[in-house]
């Protein structure tokens, strides 16, 4: 350890401290090319729970012109994974699942929000839910997932 490195900056989650610097910011720069289409703005994180919001575009939807599920599924998936990703592991997650529940459309131009938390984190299994609500606070879909640990170590 050098002199001008402490204990807490070794403890430091990076990862969390970059995206804590970008709440407020949608996610369209060094994020997967999905995170990027998806557009969202990222509203709150923690080690254990992310905060984000959407706005349904025309592209998201399916012929009826509401949400398509698999749009609604692929954004509650990007966002668990973005939070497990923000507990500063040393190795990258997969989903080995995805269960999703939808309850209630929602149609372009909607704004929604999407809140995931960390239901249960053991050493290579990580258990999530989230929630997308809508305009109207009703839930628009929700999901539990399991993420498992990879053997692919994470730059920072």
């Amino acid at each position: 350890m050098s002199n001008t490195q402490t204990d807490s900056d070794l403890n430091e989650n990076k990862r969390l401290v970059f995206l804590q610097k970008l709440v407020g910011s949608h996610l369209n720069e060094n994020f997967s090319p999905v995170a990027r289409w998806l557009n969202g703005r990222l509203i709150e994180v923690k080690e254990d729970l992310m905060k984000m919001e959407f706005i349904v575009r025309e592209d998201m939807c399916n012929p009826i012109h509401l949400l398509h599920g698999g749009i609604a599924a692929t954004i509650l998936d990007d966002v668990v994974g973005t939070m497990v990703y923000a507990m500063g592991r040393e190795y990258a997650y997969v989903s080995i699942n995805l269960n999703c529940d939808f309850l209630h459309p929602a149609k372009s131009g909607d704004t929604l929000t999407v809140n995931a938390k960390v239901i249960r984190a053991g050493k290579t299994v990580v258990h999530v839910e989230g929630e997308i609500v809508g305009n109207d606070n009703l839930i628009i879909a929700k999901c539990t997932s399991n993420l498992t640990q990879t053997s692919m170590k994470l730059p920072f």
